[in-house]
């Protein structure tokens, strides 16, 4: 007997993207993009084009490239969202258009200020203005999980009935628990006279640690679509975790009366992806993609997994993208083989340049490390890329000393301000050391909220890759950083969370650029121009400064009256 497809939807690029401090520049997206189309998710929700000029970029240039999934933008139920959205997904193969408007009451009356007579109106006027787009049309209940039942059947008939093929029931804010929110789920496409002719997907969060749950319990009563992420990333608490879902499905055939097409040897490499990209770490027990997940540490459990796998293993690690032989490449591999190894990866060098950078910092690394894994080729690729961008910071060199008895100090070099410079700090650690001398060269403090060391394979030469969460004035922003000397990936780590502050400010004042007549140009809002004697107030962002003519600075009529900006 043939079974449903269960449709998975990413929204790693969307919702995943919402979580503090994990935003993600357009060629990362294109990278995640392109390694979720290689893993055959059926439908990837790229951003929401309408929240700035760089998401609805990125949305387009996604539908660009990625050819054999659906590309999806978010719209509230607004005319000029849903246009926004239609512009972006333009360019794809196959496009769908996502809006969504809040049904329960407590939305309703405070936030949308909307009665539901009213909700209802704009739900039909939205799905109406997004089918002259495109007839993949998605129309979702925010908050459906703590909305009326009456109501939402109501919307939801009005919505299919102006054209909605995808019917999504969220639970926004991680309320629900799977024996409810299955049964709501099943009465709603029993109740609804046109359920038949639109898919019911779900999208859950993981507030109180029931997304997937919630999620399985929804496909049991009828749900085709299930909305997740890579490791369950998301506001808040996450999503359903996309590799969960997928792998419940198929180690379960005997329960769920659903497959996907999910390839999903490339789950872990796509989880090793995102985290690197975002900077969160995968904790070592989370499920699937977790560095534990098929350790077995326990004698009993040792001896068993030896006479028979399955004693103590309900699935195959190499069957979601562990491997027994993770060595690929060492210090004798050429340049062809660590090409090749990367292209196996999904990670796609664009120019010949590229590939030198690369691989000049693999020989760098095997010459320090024995045996390199594909782990190490991918933190290698995020620091060899970072590298070609523009940095305000680059950490050229360092120098700790820590004694027993004695205040650790530290000596460090950076490239800041076009210029090398040099500061030295006493710290309670060698890192706390390190942090204060490079805040001594940028000239600024944040608060570090995070502070995290994971080792990326196993060996006492392996790679140490630290991650750091800083938090200016309510701007949350993540570093990393790897080396096989801790310290360093430390270093690493924090200059590359202020070289985010850095390019975060510039990207928020897109139109601050301006040219002086008195001979200098300033790239950011609150610096300060003055002929002779400058001191630029932006100076924390270094490439972004001011710069003065070789020829002295004429008088100005702007003198005076626009120095000061």
């Amino acid at each position: 007997m043939s079974k449903d497809r269960l449709i998975i939807f990413d929204t790693t690029l969307r919702d995943g993207e919402q979580s503090p401090g994990a935003s993600m520049t357009q060629e990362e997206k294109i990278r995640i993009a392109l390694m979720l189309e290689k893993m055959r998710v059926d439908v990837i929700e790229g951003g929401f084009p309408i929240a700035s000029p760089g998401d609805f970029e990125a949305v387009k240039a996604i539908a660009s490239l990625v050819k054999d999934s659906t590309i999806c933008g978010l719209a509230r139920a607004l005319e000029k969202d849903i246009d926004r959205a239609a512009e972006a997904i333009k360019p794809a193969n196959s496009g769908r258009i996502h809006t969504f408007i809040a049904t329960s009451p407590i939305h309703m009356q405070n936030k949308l200020r909307m009665t539901p007579d009213q909700v209802v109106e704009q739900a039909i006027f939205a799905v109406k203005r997004a089918r002259n787009y495109t007839d993949d049309v998605e129309f979702s209940c925010e908050d459906a999980g703590r909305s009326e039942f009456d109501f939402l059947c109501r919307v939801i008939e009005a919505a299919i009935n102006a054209g909605a093929r995808t019917i999504n029931i969220p639970d926004t804010v991680g309320y629900q628990i799977p024996s409810v929110f299955g049964d709501m789920v099943g009465r709603l496409i029993a109740h609804i006279p046109n359920a038949d002719k639109a898919i019911f997907s779900v999208h859950c969060h993981n507030d109180l640690g029931l997304a997937v749950g919630n999620s399985l319990a929804a496909v049991m009563q009828g749900a085709r679509q299930v909305e997740c992420t890579i490791n369950g990333l998301g506001e808040r608490a996450g999503n359903a975790s996309l590799e969960e879902v997928v792998m419940a499905i198929r180690v379960r055939p005997d329960v769920f009366p659903v497959e996907t097409r999910i390839e999903t040897t490339h789950i872990v490499p796509t989880s090793r992806l995102v985290s690197s990209v975002t900077g969160f770490p995968v904790q070592p027990n989370k499920a699937i993609v977790g560095a534990n997940a098929f350790a077995h540490e326990s004698g009993i459990h040792q001896d068993g997994v030896l006479k028979h796998r399955e004693t103590y293993e309900i699935m195959r690690a190499q069957d979601v993208g562990w491997s027994d032989n993770k060595i690929v490449l060492g210090k004798h591999s050429g340049r062809n083989a660590f090409k090749t190894r990367l292209q196996e990866l999904n990670i796609v060098l664009k120019s010949e340049e590229e590939l030198n950078t690369a691989f000049s910092r693999f020989k760098d690394l095997a010459d320090r490390k024995h045996d390199i894994f594909d782990e190490d080729l991918m933190v290698l690729m995020m620091d060899a890329r970072s590298a070609q961008e523009l940095m305000a910071y680059e950490l050229i060199a360092l120098n700790v000393c820590s004694t027993t008895g004695e205040a650790p100090n530290a000596s460090v070099t950076l490239k800041a301000h076009g210029k090398e410079q040099t500061a030295t700090a006493i710290g309670g650690g060698p890192v706390d050391a390190v942090y204060k001398a490079i805040e001594s060269i940028v000239g600024e403090t944040a608060t570090l909220a995070l502070y995290s060391v994971n080792n990326i394979t196993s060996g006492t030469d392996a790679q140490g890759e630290v991650t750091v969460r800083l938090d200016k004035g309510g701007r949350i922003i993540h570093g990393h950083g790897a080396d096989t000397d801790i310290v360093i990936a430390s270093a690493k780590a924090y200059v590359d969370a202020w070289n985010k502050l850095a390019s975060q400010a510039l990207r928020e004042h897109p139109s601050t650029i301006r040219e002086y007549k008195c001979g200098w140009i300033c790239r950011y809002a609150i610096a300060t121009c003055r002929p002779w004697g400058f001191r630029c107030g932006c100076r924390k962002f270094n490439l972004f400064h001011c710069s003065q003519k070789k020829t002295p600075p004429q008088p100005s009529p702007y003198q005076g009256r626009e120095q000061e900006r």
